[in-house]
């Protein structure tokens, strides 16, 4: 028997290797930012147009490389990074495996132009499908510069696969955000299509925060430090009252890398215990400086995963940072329930001396009943004078009120006829309660086949739907305006998918007074809708175009039109009057689609007379 095994070609092996390294136009731009701070540049800026499935390119003022290096870095396994083995728990760096620019080049148009410093001219390598088209002197700046042009080009497969534009943008910004925050001491700027989206000075992490997520964050943020010989954990917390209904401003950083943890996300949750309201996600940005040799950062394929040697103590020492924060700065409540923090003395006033105590003179031998002179006159104090002719007001009172009782016992009254009515009265009707609600959750209907169990929440969300639905539609819908406008804060990514689909909330009853670029000013409101929930809403709203933003097979105003839905339906355990529960049903079968919710889940079921029968033999 022939020999079957062989090595496989260096393009197909990168291709291969492609698959793990690059899942989307957001892992290029990953790899390619973390060569650009590990190049040690101070400025870095990233180019994007089409979501990054046209261009990808990143741009620094870092070390650059030489003629060999530049060519070099596009071969498997070639890295600058480690020498050996025991290099692995070493790691200062982002990049280590030499994998990325060779699995890039595989599946792209990549084009690299470089230049040390100490260089007069520069270098600039074309690459199609691991295949070098040209090699050339150039004259660039000092730095890289990386454009990956036409991603999956040689695998049509993998580019049907993306997502719409709009969310493999969320997912770039995505990747922005998380090297942008781990780095506040380099400058960042990222084009998208030609227009500048950011804008990151060089700043301390307070700042890069804030200029990220809106100035509306400084006041949201509670500073959490503390130094062990086990971590360093530095950064800050949300108060518990900015939670959001959304994990989005959830952020672990360790050793400048950032993380996902489910393990140390718990240990925050814990420490809001009792802070939050339900569902609800507190936002955090923390810091953790842990020793290289005590992690492992190689063992996922994104590097987003790190296993500690002492998951239990980081946890304890998290879960008490977190919470001695929280109580360092008035935000978790005291035990003292007598204390009352206005009746505390300023420290401006503690050393000011006590006020001197006011000087009142009595007359102590004053006598109010003493008969005093005045002017020559004798007078008595409170001495009343009484009329001599006082029985006379009471003659004839006697016998005027006999002749009154005389009077009245002949007077005699005149009743109405009692009559009696053919017709009930509304109160006597006694009304047939037709519905039930069972663990306030389903509302149970007898038909005449057998029995009817809605899904309050579900069906709630298909009235809803086609409700919204047509005012969209048809551009008519009634709004009651505010008497006080409602302003909200969202970050420039969030108020840019406000501003795309403001046309769309205005038909269903939203009246914006103002947008600007972290502050939304709501003047009205659909009449269905509580101003209480408006937040809720547009928080949900925004969640939803980030990670489910329709297909070309749906549009925008189907979108909305559920996640309005979603968040205005009533919830399960929410106790429903009878009148309430004959209209959820009646306004259900009047649908055009009853039978499932706007996400295709059964709304009600039916159990027929037999069915029933079967259940007792």
């Amino acid at each position: 028997m022939s020999d079957i095994i062989q090595l496989l070609p260096d393009h197909v092996a990168n291709q291969i290797a492609a698959g793990e390294v690059v899942q989307r136009p957001a892992s290029v731009v990953k790899e390619l930012m973390e060569n650009a701070i590990d190049a040690n540049a101070t400025t870095i800026k990233l180019i994007i147009k089409d979501a990054g499935k046209t261009l990808v390119q990143v741009i620094d003022n870092g070390s650059g490389m030489s003629v060999t290096d530049a060519r070099l870095s596009f071969e498997r396994h070639a890295t600058s990074k480690i020498r050996s083995a025991e290099d692995l728990f070493q790691l200062h760096t982002k990049g280590f495996r030499g994998e990325a620019l060779a699995s890039i080049a595989a599946i792209a148009h990549v084009e690299l132009k470089t230049k040390q410093e100490q260089d007069e001219v520069g270098t600039q390598i074309v690459i199609e499908g691991s295949e070098v088209v040209s090699q050339d002197v150039i004259v660039t700046p000092k730095g890289t510069s990386i454009a990956v042009k036409n991603l999956f080009f040689n695998i049509p497969a993998r580019r049907n696969f993306l997502k719409s534009n709009q969310v493999e943008t969320r997912h770039i910004i995505d990747e922005f955000h998380r090297v942008a925050l781990a780095h506040p001491n380099i400058q960042f700027l990222m084009y998208h299509n030609g227009s500048e989206v950011f804008n990151l000075p060089e700043s301390n992490y307070r700042q890069r925060i804030v200029n990220i997520f809106g100035a509306k964050t400084n006041e949201k943020l509670v500073p959490v430090n503390e130094e062990t010989e086990v971590v360093k954990i530095s950064g800050f917390v949300g108060k518990p009252e900015y939670a959001k209904k959304t994990r989005g401003e959830q952020y672990f950083f360790v050793n400048d890398r950032f993380i996902k943890s489910a393990y140390l996300n718990h240990a925050i949750t814990s420490a809001f215990d009792g802070l939050l309201k339900d569902s609800t996600h507190a936002s955090y940005f923390l810091n953790l400086k842990v020793n290289p040799k005590t992690i492992d950062i190689n063992i996922h394929p994104t590097k987003t995963e790190i296993k500690f040697d002492d998951e239990h103590t980081l946890y304890a020492i998290l879960r008490a940072s977190v919470k001695h924060s929280l109580g360092q700065f008035n935000i978790a409540p005291v035990l003292d329930f007598e204390r009352d923090s206005n009746l505390d003395t300023p420290y401006s006033y503690k050393d000011v001396n006590n006020p001197n105590t006011p000087k009142i003179e009595v007359d102590r031998s004053f006598n109010p009943f003493q008969e005093k002179q005045f002017a020559g006159k004798q007078t008595t104090a409170f001495k009343r004078q009484t009329p001599a002719n006082w029985d006379s007001l009471y003659v004839g009172l006697e016998s005027k009120s006999t002749q009154e009782q005389q009077d009245f016992s002949s007077i005699q009254f005149e009743s109405e006829d009692q009559t009696a009515s053919i017709f009930k009265d509304d109160s006597q009707v006694e009304t047939k309660q037709t519905t039930f609600q069972l663990q306030n959750k389903y509302v149970i209907s007898t038909i005449k086949s057998g029995i009817l169990v809605i899904d309050q929440h579900r069906a709630h969300q298909r009235v809803l739907y086609e409700d919204f639905l047509q005012h969209i539609t048809v551009k008519e819908s009634m709004s009651q305006q505010l008497l006080f406008p409602v302003q909200l804060h969202f970050s420039t990514q969030e108020i840019e998918i406000i501003r795309q689909v403001k046309q769309d909330l205005e038909h269903t009853g939203f009246q914006f007074s103002n947008i600007s670029k972290d502050n939304i000013e709501i003047s009205g409101v659909p009449i269905s809708v509580p101003e209480s929930e408006v937040s809720v809403i547009l928080e949900q709203l925004i969640n939803d175009i980030q990670n489910e933003v329709p297909d070309s097979n749906f549009s925008s105003t189907d979108l909305l039109a559920k996640s309005m839905a979603k968040s205005l339906a009533v919830k399960t355990g929410q106790s429903l009057t009878v009148m309430e529960q004959e209209h959820l049903v009646n306004s259900l079968f009047g649908c055009k689609e009853p039978n499932m919710s706007p996400t295709n889940k059964t709304t009600f079921i039916t159990l027929s007379v037999d069915e029933l029968e079967k259940k007792f033999i």
